[in-house]
């Protein structure tokens, strides 16, 4: 039944006060290093990602067991029941050890294969720790950015609306067309439809920080940090260089290539004899009839070898294959250096434009603003034209906003080359990332640079390896200086980098 319209109108009254009288939630502060730490600590894809390693240890227990000592047991019982003589039931039980002798090489590959899987899994983990910390810094960065654009697309809210009440006061005044009226309506249309777009992107980007943090989908955020300007010495080609021989990825597809080569060998192993041990007791018992009630007790040990002389090229057929993933992997390593050098290149000179961008909008904002001042004045005076005025908060909005897209375009850029040259983890944020592996805090997983077993290494790569630690803490207080000015600057890392470092 409908209710009275005097109760409806009570209920939505009390609503309505209900609503104005709540206690909105209060905003978490949140730091860049805080929502870093917390991504690396429950990030669902991190997790994920994190599995290989089981699955990689699994599987080099497997091929470490195929090597070893095996046991089997066996048992059977029958009865025979021929004509004009009586049934005859019996049964043996058996206990086989097996060890295989000689296997061509066939298992001692299957055994390195799966330890460069090891390394490999470990590495990917690694690798999607850096990119999460990247994608952490962006998010945030984002967050700012639109925050900041909230703030100036406010100010242009503010300015139309009193603009707006300015006109209709002149208007009635006489001095001013209605046209003016109707201009400053639309443009105050216009502003309030780019505010409500830019509140809408900063709870998105907000959004996307609490889904790589992996927290509350509805936590009120305050974001304590913001931009501060560090420079970054570091020259291109010691990026380019560093990125080459310490990105995880490359690393892993290093580690690929002598998967490969050892599957070859295992290919090859197919034209090999095996040879086998095996060795065991066995019990054997007649039941029926009871007059035969034999038993016997055996031990038996011997060696067997067995070669497939002729398979109808099948082993050459698989060869070939493990060969032509051989070649495969060396040119996706090849193609992933190549990659890792285009987008440090990217990265870097985004982020040179960015920095060159910085001084330059912030004195077209700062001109901007004289200009606006001016053309409101001689509006006011009668001497000017409204889209003058128009123009000139326009100009002013567009040089704000420019300044701002620099800043965070440069702290942005500056993060992504950091990660394109694959610099590792803090000690803080490897202890973050202990936790999410359910590792104990010190044991958590330190960076080490390293080359896969065979590979060469020339005196520059011995040395860049050695220092590559030290260069990793180094080249991430350039992210830290984001949100501490008192961070060591990166111009350390250029000299360590340059072989200049103590």
């Amino acid at each position: 039944m409908k209710q009275p319209f005097g109760k409806r109108l009570t209920m939505l009254v009390a609503a309505v006060c209900l609503a104005l009288t709540a206690t909105p939630a209060e905003a978490r502060d949140v730091s860049l290093a805080d929502a870093i730490a917390e991504a690396l600590a429950a990030n669902t894809g991190l997790r994920v990602t994190a599995q290989g390693e089981k699955t990689a240890e699994a599987e080099l227990r497997e091929a470490k067991g195929q090597n070893n000592w095996s046991a089997s047991t066996s048992a059977s019982a029958s009865t025979d029941k021929q004509k004009e003589e009586d049934r005859t039931s019996s049964g043996s039980v058996g206990l086989t050890f097996n060890y295989p002798l000689y296997t061509g090489g066939k298992n001692e590959a299957n055994i390195r294969s799966s330890e460069y899987g090891v390394d490999i899994a470990g590495l990917t983990t690694e690798r999607a720790r850096e990119t999460l910390k990247y994608d952490v810094i962006k998010a945030y960065f984002d967050a700012l950015e639109s925050r900041h654009t909230i703030e100036v697309n406010q100010d242009s809210v503010n300015y139309y609306d009193a603009n707006l009440t300015n006109v209709q006061q002149l208007y009635s005044a006489g001095s001013k067309a209605r046209i003016d009226v109707l201009r400053a309506s639309v443009e105050l249309s216009d502003a309030r439809q780019t505010l409500i777009k830019s509140e809408n992107a900063y709870q998105v980007n907000l959004a996307t920080l609490r889904n790589l943090m992996n927290i509350d989908r509805t936590e009120p955020l305050n974001l304590t940090d913001d931009f501060v300007y560090d420079t970054f010495d570091i020259d291109l080609a010691s990026c380019v260089d560093y990125a080459t021989r310490n990105r995880k990825d490359i690393l892993a597809d290093q580690y690929t290539l002598q998967q490969k080569e050892e599957a070859v060998k295992v290919a090859e192993a197919g034209w090999q004899p095996t040879v086998n041990f095996s060795a065991g007791p066995s019990l054997s018992k007649t039941f029926e009839p009871s007059s035969r009630s034999d038993s016997s007790y055996d031990m038996k040990a011997g060696v067997s070898a067995s070669w497939n002389i002729f398979d109808s090229g099948v082993t050459r057929a698989q060869v070939d294959r493990a060969k032509a993933d051989r070649d495969t992997a060396q040119l996706s390593l090849q193609k992933a250096q190549e990659d890792a050098d285009l987008s440090v290149r990217t990265a870097y000179y985004n982020m040179r434009e960015a920095e060159h961008r910085l001084d330059s909008t912030q004195d077209a904002a700062s001109e901007a603003e004289q200009d606006a001042y001016i053309a409101r004045e001689k509006y006011r005076a009668g001497e000017g034209i409204m889209l003058d005025v128009i123009d000139a908060q326009r100009a002013l909005s567009t040089a704000r906003l420019n300044h701002i897209s620099a800043q965070y375009d440069y702290a942005r850029y500056k993060a992504q080359v950091i990660d394109e040259m694959g610099v590792g983890l803090t000690d803080a944020e490897r202890t973050a990332a202990a936790k999410l592996a359910g590792l104990p805090i010190e044991k958590a997983p330190v960076q080490t640079i390293t080359e896969p077993a065979g590979a060469a290494a020339d005196e520059n790569t011995k040395d860049t390896a050695a220092h590559a630690e030290q260069a990793a803490r180094d080249v991430d207080t350039t992210v830290n200086a984001m949100s501490d000015t008192d961070n060591e600057s990166a111009s350390d890392v250029a000299e360590e980098l340059a072989g200049r470092g103590e």
